[in-house]
């Protein structure tokens, strides 16, 4: 078998890394749906969680399960779940790599043959497999809740930044689906890459492995939405301006539906300035700390040495 995947090495723009990994996802795919996956198509009622009713629900029982499990925790010991919770981050490690090259295998010849104005806003980008590729990453976040319940059941602290980013980014991928905004894979590749590093750490952090870039994460993430909003406005601003202003300096028209644009740029705004905040107030605070901890050290070995003249 692996002389007959080392015949098939070529490497082109359509075979970035040297095999064709779409046809070992399209097995896959055949496999566990018994579908041809040229035929997926995400159609609103039809599509498993493809209704606002659907995401509602699921949004509303997440708020339940975390804050009832929170209180039922109170008067119970907090659960160990070493090894669960290092199966979940190496399974959510090994998932967010998976789509993270298979978005790159179908982007680079896009972006190659095309550019990368026509990569973020032409509906030609919105290709059935990048569709097909959006809504597995979609499913990812339903999958991606249950880092909260491991802190419910672990009694961890409950951030407002984690489950409001947890539950927002779920719904952000569901109207993106529905809004087929070309450039949706610009976050979604981002996110992927931060998300393999994530839970990699959390993956070795759990194992006992103290990881020194632990820090870097936030400041990742922080940059990961600097790229995304500049993308993002960038295409919003060009759309509005071509459709409604079309005086103003605008690079043409950019598809996706209004809504979902602004809803992308909203949400993933306040992404930005809450984990701006989250780093201001972990670090520099643990930082100040530190310094006040050394101060203070200082202060005493000043004392004991004077008496001790």
């Amino acid at each position: 078998m692996a002389a007959a995947i080392l015949d098939k090495v070529n490497f082109s723009i359509d075979q970035p890394f040297g095999i064709k990994l779409d046809d070992f996802f399209s097995q896959g795919y055949q496999l566990v749906t018994g579908k041809s996956i040229d035929s997926f198509r995400f159609t609103e009622g039809v599509t498993p969680l493809s209704t606002n009713k659907e995401v509602l629900m699921w949004t509303l029982t997440y708020f339940v399960v975390i804050f009832g499990g929170r209180q039922i925790m109170k008067t119970q010991d907090a659960f160990k779940l070493k090894h669960a919770f290092i199966l979940h981050n190496f399974l959510l490690t090994i998932a967010s790599g998976t789509l993270l090259l298979l978005f790159i295998e179908n982007l680079v010849p896009i972006l190659t043959r095309h550019g990368l104005f026509y990569a973020i806003c032409n509906a030609g980008a919105w290709t059935q497999r990048l569709e097909l590729l959006y809504y597995l990453n979609y499913l990812v976040k339903y999958w991606e809740l249950a880092d909260t319940v491991f802190l419910v059941l672990k009694k961890k602290n409950l951030e407002f930044l984690h489950y409001f980013h947890h539950s927002m980014t779920m719904i952000l991928c569901y109207v993106q689906l529905g809004g087929y905004t070309s450039v949706s894979w610009v976050p979604i590749t981002l996110n992927l890459t931060v998300h393999v590093l994530m839970y990699y750490y959390y993956m070795r952090s759990a194992a006992g492995v103290r990881i020194w870039w632990k820090q870097y994460l936030t400041t990742m993430q922080i940059i990961q939405f600097v790229l995304d909003l500049g993308f993002i406005y960038f295409c919003s601003y060009t759309y509005f301006a071509f459709t409604y202003f079309p005086l103003a300096p605008n690079a043409g028209k950019c598809a996706g539906t209004e809504g979902a644009a602004l809803f992308g740029c909203g949400l993933l705004s306040s992404y930005l300035l809450l984990f701006i905040n989250f780093y201001r107030l972990t670090y520099n605070a643990k930082a100040k700390a530190a310094k006040e901890r050394h101060a203070t050290s200082k202060t005493v070995k000043g004392a004991i040495k004077s008496k001790h003249i």
